[in-house]
């Protein structure tokens, strides 16, 4: 069973500058780290390959420094990683970044699932995932918990608000994972080494994909952030509650009450 697994580069700060001409995030220059939900995406593709066997192929779309991702994903045991990278990548919301990423699907052509993280965490819209389902016109299950493939079918643990249900799809499919899935594995120094030494990148630009321009980064995101700013927090009056822990529990629900808090 061949997989691919849709990894991103996060910034590993919050404290990371804004363009105001475009609404973008700022990235060069800022240290990234793997999208801590895609390492539970990966793993979960790891798992299935060991009980399905198969091909997994890590799959990123960023600037150049996003191959510290992909390296990553490889010292985890991933067969091959392909970067999606071009200064007409630059400023994607999430449609244009699921456009370019169905793309690179399209041209790899073989695989039987797909695997992402719910949600990034410099954007957690959880939207890419939805997206690129509805772009490749696969079916789609979201927040998975467990994952079970039997045959040419795959069946799911979805996490909801108040419980879990289970789905069931035919193969090929999308699925999005949750974090409580697994603990994603800690690569051995001998794999590191391997993956930054011995293993090759794929490198696709724009041209590789065979995409419009339009709908491309900034020009093809239809999202439009008018303002950014940071909530200026000033510090309250203490108020210090003495006495029993019952009482002071009683009193505290009173004053949260008063200020429209419960």
């Amino acid at each position: 069973m061949d997989m691919v697994v849709c990894i991103k580069q996060v910034p590993e700060t919050t404290d990371i500058g804004w363009d105001p001409q475009t609404g973008s995030l700022i990235r060069e220059g800022v240290p990234g780290i793997l999208n801590p939900n895609d390492k539970n995406a990966l793993e979960a593709a790891l798992d299935l390959r060991e009980k399905h066997g198969g091909l997994i192929t890590a799959l990123s779309m960023g600037p150049p420094q996003a191959e510290e991702a992909l390296r990553e994903a490889l010292s985890m045991g991933i067969d091959r990683g392909i970067l999606l990278s071009d200064s007409l990548f630059a400023g994607a919301d999430t449609l244009s970044t699921s456009y370019t990423l169905g793309l690179a699907l399209e041209k790899i052509a073989r695989f039987d699932l797909i695997l992402c993280g719910k949600e990034s965490s410099d954007g957690m819209t959880a939207q890419v995932g939805p997206q690129l389902a509805e772009l490749l016109n696969l079916p789609q299950l979201t927040c998975a918990i467990e994952i079970t493939v039997n045959r040419s079918a795959v069946k799911i643990k979805q996490k909801l608000e108040d419980g879990f249900r289970i789905l069931e799809t035919c193969l090929p499919a999308l699925i999005t994972v949750e974090r409580e899935i697994n603990r994603p594995r800690i690569p051995a120094m001998d794999s590191i080494i391997e993956a930054y030494r011995d293993k090759k990148v794929q490198v696709w630009a724009g041209a590789d994909i065979g995409c419009h321009t339009e709908h491309l980064g900034l020009k093809g995101s239809p999202t439009r952030s008018r303002k950014v700013y940071r909530k200026k927090v000033k510090r309250g009056e203490v108020t210090i509650l003495e006495g029993e822990p019952d009482e002071a529990a009683k009193e505290l629900i009173q004053i949260l009450k008063q200020k429209g808090l419960l």
